[in-house]
């Protein structure tokens, strides 16, 4: 082989590796932007479900302390287990949550239950302090549970 074309060889050879090097750290960069990514979301995900564990374990305790209707927490306790432990909620104490949500979560609440009529919330709320009271011992025991319920 004429050494001009062993030369032309040489140098394809050097830009066929030197692309191949260029290729193989461009794909590591995206392979470790994709696991830094990943690891912040897992991240926030980690906070986020502590932060759902943080504010069940206050509406517990404000159930304790009578610090907050009964209905309203079991609809709140109830949405953030179904985020962190859904098994509770099968579960006794704990299944109280679900049952009273099941039993007034057709009642407006927020935006909808300032526009609703006001004969109509007065006969809401007063199915939904029969439930609380029907409920009542049974939410603080579920409450008092869900304090001290280690939740992974």
């Amino acid at each position: 082989m004429p050494r001009g074309l062993q030369m032309v060889a040489i140098a394809i050879g050097l830009v066929v590796i030197g692309a191949l090097l260029f290729y193989i750290w461009r794909q590591s960069r995206v392979l470790s932007e994709d696991r830094q990514r990943k690891r912040k979301t897992e991240e926030f995900q980690a906070q986020r479900r502590d932060g759902m564990i943080e504010s069940l374990r206050i509406i517990a305790l404000a159930v304790e302390e009578d610090q907050v209707e009964y209905s309203e927490a079991c609809l709140r306790i109830k949405g953030l287990l179904e985020h962190v432990a859904p098994e509770l909620l099968e579960r006794p104490p704990f299944q109280v949550f679900q049952t009273v949500h099941d039993r007034i979560s057709h009642m407006p609440t927020h935006r909808a239950r300032k526009v609703t009529d006001p004969e109509t919330i007065e006969a809401m709320d007063e199915e939904r302090f029969a439930v609380e009271k029907e409920f009542a011992e049974q939410i603080r025991e579920a409450a008092i549970a869900l304090r001290h319920q280690r939740i992974d």
